[in-house]
């Protein structure tokens, strides 16, 4: 029997577990009161962990030395974006939104992280936002976090469930709830018919319970469809993921973060890699669709990940753990339909540590920039607090 309190405990912890779906981790959201301090404008940030490989997602095929590098990686399918930069075909789904504006990339980006090409570390700094002089152990919150510890008059939005893993870029004083598909609700359609009719006069509960059994059973959802329910619903995760964000994102709440991994492509990576960038290009469009046109126009996405990877493959169809990478951008806020950053070139000579991508910008400082041009932040705040000695440079019009 499902008390009340349960479904009170973050409204609902349902779907499948985390641990069966490696690539799937917590999706964590903030809200604010009636007033709205921050506006309508939407900042999703998803972490890309395994270090993706950016000369693999916007490929630089007009330089001479590429295809030297990547003999068997230099992608001949890949969409041509400015004569220049190509994008793999595996977002080939996101073409419209290059064309449309909706979606650019930054290449050669990196976090002030280096040499050790650690995951864990990599991450850790990438998601504190802070520069090498601060030791990570010192640092108890992330870069999302101190930007709503900047906004007065913040709230969390209601809690949907903690799940086991905390995203450290909005851990911290401000107040954020969270919500991961790692339970499984199991009720048989003729529970669910009973549990919405003895929550029929309680909207709260009704609403909380609907929306469990509709993100937490889906098989029962599908029993459900021969008896006039939905017909033929199948969510895969990131789908489960996207779309409560996307809820979310439609109501009170204005900044999302998740994590996508799958990017640690040592062997075999035009499978690898394949497999990655659909979930990628699937959680966009969700976006975008979840969103609705009105909504998505005051988004912004900004996708990044701890470190590039070598500018040269490996024995096996791989690459190795690198420095400089890529970011991609998208949403109707973004002033899209290019490639961002100064390119270094792959000559042995430009490369750092004559072997990864030379990073010629820093991945905080688009972060700050994109928060500015959505949000006003005071540039003083954003390198002074939310990514303490960051020098952001020159407005680089990311943003509309």
């Amino acid at each position: 029997m499902i008390a009340r309190r349960q479904l009170l405990r973050g409204a609902a912890a349902f779907a499948c577990s985390a641990a069966a779906h490696p690539f799937l981790t917590t999706v964590t959201l903030a809200g604010s009161d009636g007033g709205n301090p921050l506006g309508d404008h939407r900042l999703v940030v998803i972490i890309l962990r395994g270090a993706m490989d950016g000369l693999d997602v916007v490929l630089p095929k007009g330089d001479a030395d590429f295809a030297r590098l990547r003999p068997t990686l230099n992608r001949p399918d890949a969409l041509d974006l400015d004569g220049f930069f190509a994008m793999n075909a595996g977002l080939g789904g996101l073409m419209p939104l290059w064309q449309a504006g909706q979606l650019g990339f930054v290449q050669a980006v990196a976090t002030p992280y280096r040499d050790k090409r650690s995951h864990f570390s990599g991450q850790d700094q990438l998601e504190a936002g802070t520069g090498m002089d601060v030791p990570l152990t010192q640092v108890r919150d992330g870069w999302l976090n101190r930007m709503l510890q900047a906004v007065p008059g913040l709230r969390a939005e209601t809690a949907y469930a903690v799940g086991r893993e905390e995203l450290r870029v909005l851990a911290g004083a401000a107040p954020v709830h969270e919500w991961a598909p790692e339970t499984l609700l199991e009720l048989s359609p003729q529970a669910a018919l009973l549990l919405e009719q003895v929550y029929h006069d309680d909207p709260l509960f009704l609403a909380a319970a609907s929306e469990a059994i509709e993100l937490g059973a889906p098989e029962m959802m599908e029993d459900m469809a021969g008896a006039g329910g939905l017909k033929g619903v199948k969510l895969d995760d990131v789908d489960k993921l996207v779309r409560f964000a996307a809820g979310r994102l439609r109501e009170e709440t204005r900044i999302a973060a998740f994590s996508l991994s799958g990017w640690d492509t040592h062997k075999s990576q035009a499978r690898g890699m394949g497999r990655a960038l659909m979930r990628l290009e699937r959680a966009i469009l969700q976006l975008q669709q979840g969103l609705g046109a009105d909504v998505w126009g005051k988004t912004t996405v900004l996708a990044m990940t701890e470190f590039g990877r070598t500018a040269a493959e490996n024995g096996s169809g791989g690459t190795d753990h690198g420095t400089g990478g890529a970011m991609l951008v998208a949403g109707g806020a973004v002033r899209g339909g290019r490639v961002f950053g100064d390119w270094p070139g792959l000559a042995e000579a430009a490369l750092y540590q004559r072997r990864d991508l030379m990073p010629t910008s820093d991945v905080r400082a688009w972060a700050a920039h994109a928060m500015q041009g959505m949000y006003g932040f005071d540039r003083a705040v954003l390198e002074g607090a939310v990514f303490p000695g960051l020098q952001m440079g020159g407005n680089p019009g990311l943003i509309l």
